[in-house]
């Protein structure tokens, strides 16, 4: 393999004859390296993500992809982070009459004519 490249997937497993470990660039052609490898009848088979996490044989589901149909609403994720919230915004109705206080003005008694 050339140096520097960067395989994001290891997947391991031991034999009667020892133990092999491969890197795999994706994690559908690791999924289907450690299910060879268990057809094979490897033992302690193990599939290691990008983050370091270790996935035993039960756990290898883990690594299909899933369908945004599959997922909740809720669960599916944008690429960018969590929005922050709207604020609120008073719906203003324009044919209804305004809610604001009459501002009072003075009097200043009956108007006088001129001329008088």
């Amino acid at each position: 393999m050339a140096r520097g490249t960067r395989v994001p997937y290891l997947v391991s497993g031991t034999n009667e004859y020892g133990s092999s470990n491969l890197g795999r660039g994706s994690a559908a052609v690791a999924l289907r390296f450690a299910r060879k490898l268990l057809r094979e009848g490897y033992m302690d088979v193990r599939v290691c993500t990008p983050r370091g996490r270790v996935l035993q044989p039960d756990e290898l589901d883990e690594l299909k992809p899933q369908k945004e149909s599959d997922m909740a609403k809720g669960q599916q994720r944008g690429n960018r982070e969590a929005k922050k919230p709207k604020k609120e915004k008073a719906k203003v109705i324009a044919a209804a009459p305004s809610r604001k206080e009459a501002v009072w003005q003075p009097d200043f008694g009956p108007a006088k004519k001129a001329g008088n």
